[in-house]
């Protein structure tokens, strides 16, 4: 068997380094910003202290914002809703629960 000039030999298949059994983004769970991170392992305790931003804004005023919000149904539930992925039910949160004149927590 000739070879044709300036043909290279054939050279081994190399290993396809992809194909590596590492979790893509959605299994890592990666956000922006790591206080965002959703762990379904916390309590709501927990989860109530995770900050997702402690960091002077570009105004030099200092932004803290929880990671989740905790909500306490009227039938005494208490749910970590968090920030980003549960904006709407936060919305729908506020907009049912009002103060009245005394401070307490009225129901629509």
């Amino acid at each position: 068997m000739s070879r044709e000039p300036n043909q290279q030999p054939l050279q081994p298949v190399s290993v396809d380094w992809h194909s590596k059994s590492e979790p893509g983004p959605k299994e890592q769970n990666l956000t922006a910003n790591p206080g965002d991170r959703i762990d379904e392992g916390k309590s709501v305790e927990e989860k109530a202290k995770q900050v997702a931003v402690d960091a002077p804004d570009i105004t030099g005023d200092h932004i803290k914002v929880p990671t989740y919000f905790i909500v306490e149904y009227p039938d005494g539930e208490k749910k970590a809703l968090h920030h980003v992925k549960d904006a709407d039910e936060i919305s729908d949160v506020i907009r049912q629960a009002r103060m009245d004149e005394e401070g307490n927590r009225v129901w629509w």
